[in-house]
């Protein structure tokens, strides 16, 4: 037994963060038990379409510039432990905050063939966070009368 590929093989297929690697053109190759809780897609809904079934409409012009510029440079804020905060989309409609990071899939000439994001549904502390301001800006508002 290999312990770093039974290792390996255990986190991406039962985190329950999402877990999903893309090839170069954004077609989603790997898409794990986590992802399906979050997202509401089953693997085979998922595995060979497009990310845009995860990403909130008015965001993807965006999201595919950035995209197109990791393929292109390798260069990303997103890789060395920065978390993205981003809103998506479930199956159903619904938005979910999200926070993640990505690792570049090479090949074996070093070249950039895809991408892996390891995303964290983190809806309920962003409402919590959002629900204090509101109370706090409220309560700021009270002391000024």
């Amino acid at each position: 037994m290999n312990i770093a590929d039974t290792l390996a093989r255990s986190i991406v297929t039962d985190a329950s963060d999402a877990i999903i690697a893309t090839d170069r053109e954004g077609v989603i190759c790997l898409w794990n038990a986590g992802a399906e809780r979050i997202f509401g897609y089953t693997a085979s809904e998922a595995v060979g379409r497009s990310l845009d079934i995860i990403i909130p409409e008015g965001l993807r012009e965006r999201h595919w510039r950035g995209f197109r510029h990791v393929m292109d440079t390798g260069d990303s804020h997103y890789g060395a432990g920065d978390l993205l905060s981003v809103p998506g989309i479930r199956k159903n409609g619904q938005r979910v905050s999200l926070e993640f990071s990505i690792v570049a899939l090479k090949d074996a000439q070093g070249e950039i063939a895809g991408l892996a994001a390891i995303m964290r549904d983190v809806t309920k502390r962003f409402e919590e966070v959002r629900s204090l301001k509101a109370e706090l800006a409220a309560a700021k508002g009270g002391e000024r009368r």
